[in-house]
């Protein structure tokens, strides 16, 4: 059963980070019951641990939904993540071991071949492996709650990132690739400064596409008054 809940929470996460499942959309128990072929009293459990890692929100006497994307949520995650971010990396440059970074390199390689095939999917879902994997560099029980919840708003908020879009998109995720090969170098070297720095810089291209989604240029319209 332990095998099975880890199957559906992956799945679970997967869809909500892909926006599958929408922000704020009820999750029906019956249905997803009968989909994975469990009972509800084991994906209650399932919703509880979803609904503490930030994915969900648990109603009382209403069930569960996908966690929302409300204007206060999204103020707080760009006021924290890059803090978080930070504090993250240089943890990670202190204590990375060498079989993490190996295993951060095997992330990176698949990250670099979801890039070459451009598939979103892969491309959020490595990109969120990797800096995770990062958070588990870092070892703290503290920072890891935090960032797993920013994790799973960037990812939602960050999908037009990886999307053929405005003109630059292809030279932002080249930027972006370079930097994760970067940050490999600077965990195995354990330069803290360095690996804080690059944080910055890392989380500045993705604000800036962020950005570009969130508040586009406003439509043109002609304002003069009809003859």
């Amino acid at each position: 059963m332990t095998k099975v809940k880890d199957e559906i929470i992956s799945h679970l996460k997967r869809q909500i980070m892909m926006l599958t499942l929408a922000p704020g959309a009820p999750l029906d128990e019956v249905s997803l019951s009968r989909q994975f072929e469990i009972s509800r009293t084991p994906l209650r459990d399932i919703f509880r641990q979803l609904a503490g890692e930030g994915y969900v929100q648990l109603r009382e006497n209403k069930g569960a939904i996908v966690a929302p994307m409300d204007a206060l949520s999204m103020r707080n995650f760009f006021l924290t993540a890059p803090m978080i971010y930070a504090a993250t990396s240089r943890l990670a440059a202190q204590l990375a071991s060498p079989k993490q970074i190996d295993m951060l390199a095997q992330t990176q390689k698949d990250f670099k071949q979801a890039v070459q095939d451009r598939s979103v999917e892969s491309m959020v879902f490595y990109n969120d492996q990797f800096h995770y994997q990062i958070g588990e560099m870092a070892d703290n029980s503290y920072l890891m709650p935090s960032l797993q919840r920013l994790l799973m708003e960037h990812a939602r908020i960050g999908q037009t990132f990886w999307r053929s879009g405005p003109e630059g998109t292809n030279e932002d995720i080249a930027e972006a690739c370079n930097h994760h090969d970067q940050f490999i170098e600077i965990f195995a070297s354990h330069d803290e400064e360095a690996a804080v720095s690059l944080t910055m810089e890392h989380w500045a291209l993705s604000r800036k596409k962020m950005d570009e989604f969130i508040r586009p240029d406003p439509l043109d319209i002609d304002i003069e008054m009809a003859g």
